[in-house]
């Protein structure tokens, strides 16, 4: 294996977070803000790109972490190195509620193809790059644009869902729609397109958005219940507008809950 083995733990229901344990100079690379903790011993270093390449040279290594800039990402990850001569455990969480999902790269050919912010952390020896979009339709309309993530190896990588985690396994010739925001990743084999809704009611009344993902078999589609985007809509569409503390927009019930909070401003 090119990549190091890794074991690990997942703890949690609905705010997970994943404790990796490394062997002596194992290690795991992750996106900044995801670390959670570490045992004394592990050494954390920020590297260009992924580190999956060794040989590649300077200048390679700086266009390997450049195509990161396309998926909105920092051109920097960081790696954390097991350096004493025990086991050692480090955890990363989720940014989110949801689910932290395993992907043994060795059980899907060797490639992941996932929403550009789901990926967590991974093991030493994975490729983190782009996976861009051939297709105008999906380009323009697949929620994701043109470009993805791709994680490519022989090891563990973790990503991570919004709420509850559907797992998905598509015969082939099998069609799978689902809404654009929905998707957190599939294996590269499935065919992903994208279809209108159709209707004129459905396209100016449905509120489900213009169009589908369209997920065609044979492979494995991991699907997440509550998308960032859909939790940050409802959270900005419920807060209240025009500034100030009024609790309840102007109610009645409102400004009874304020006189209840000690706040008596009519």
């Amino acid at each position: 294996m090119n990549s190091h083995e890794i074991d690990y733990e997942i703890f949690g229901e609905e705010m997970q977070y994943v404790e990796l344990e490394l062997d002596p100079q194992e290690a795991v690379i992750a996106e900044a803000g995801n670390f959670m903790m570490m045992d004394n011993g592990i050494r954390m270093n920020t590297i260009f790109g992924d580190g999956s390449s060794q040989n590649e040279g300077f200048l390679g290594k700086i266009l390997g972490a450049g195509k990161r800039l396309l998926t909105g990402e920092s051109l920097f990850m960081t790696i954390f190195s097991n350096e004493d001569i025990g086991k050692k455990r480090i955890s990363f969480a989720s940014p989110y509620p949801g689910k932290v999902i395993p992907i043994d790269l060795t059980e899907f050919g060797g490639k992941f193809v996932c929403q550009k912010d789901a990926f967590l952390c991974a093991a030493k020896g994975v490729a983190i790059g782009v996976e861009f979009s051939r297709k105008l339709g999906r380009g323009f309309f697949g929620g994701e644009g043109f470009i993805m993530q791709k994680l490519e190896g022989d090891g563990l990588a973790f990503v991570h869902s919004g709420g509850t985690t559907a797992k998905k396994v598509l015969q082939p010739g099998e069609k799978l729609k689902v809404d654009t925001g929905c998707i957190i990743g599939f294996t590269k084999d499935v065919n992903y397109d994208i279809e209108f809704v159709g209707g004129i009611k459905n396209t100016l009344f449905g509120g489900e958005g213009l169009f589908f993902a369209t997920l065609t078999g044979p492979g494995t589609v991991y699907v997440q219940s509550l998308p960032f985007s859909r939790l940050a809509g409802r959270i900005l569409a419920a807060a209240p507008q025009g500034g100030g503390n009024d609790k309840g927009e102007g109610s009645i019930l409102g400004r009874f809950g304020n006189m209840m909070d000690g706040d008596n401003r009519f």
